[in-house]
């Protein structure tokens, strides 16, 4: 299996486990805007770190027309689970697509004009560590509210193949 396509899979894990520690809270709880994050929900945070996939891969990297997920639309972790169900095909193709060639770059423009080249690289790897970095928002958001969270590092014994 192809390098990012194994590292994908690890992520999908940890999202797995997000998703479970998630559905143990109260719906209330999961769609609770908190102040002192800028006003964002867990739920407002699985959506975001969806459509950045959505943007950065999709729109941008693909070439795709992918309509812009609304945070009120998604009821339920259910609803969440489906929409990364997507994402999950999204990145599939990505990766497909762009297999062996990462170095390629894509122009892209700023709304102040201002422009840069991207690489197919950059665009996985800006993705991936932004899931990782709301997955950490995610999770104190989830402490704060009373919830204690299982780990969700790629530590697992059953996930980590690597030996000494």
């Amino acid at each position: 299996m192809e390098l990012f396509q194994s590292q994908y899979d690890w992520i999908r894990r940890t999202r797995e486990t997000l998703f479970q520690y998630c559905e143990g809270m109260a719906h209330a709880d999961y769609v609770k805007e908190m102040e002192s994050f800028g006003g964002d929900s867990i739920r407002n945070l699985h959506v975001h770190i969806a459509t950045c996939y959505h943007f950065w891969l999709g729109t941008h990297g693909l070439g795709k027309s992918i309509e812009k997920t609304d945070s009120n639309a998604i009821k339920n972790v259910e609803d969440i689970r489906e929409l990364f169900r997507k994402t999950d095909e999204l990145v599939e193709e990505f990766l497909v697509s762009f297999q062996g060639n990462w170095e390629h770059t894509i122009p892209y423009t700023f709304k102040s004009g201002e422009t840069s080249d991207f690489s197919t690289l950059w665009l996985y790897t800006h993705t991936t560590t932004h899931e990782f970095h709301h997955k950490g928002q995610i999770v104190k958001i989830g402490r704060q509210l009373g919830y204690t969270p299982p780990d969700t590092d790629l530590i697992a014994p059953e996930v980590n193949t690597c030996h000494s």
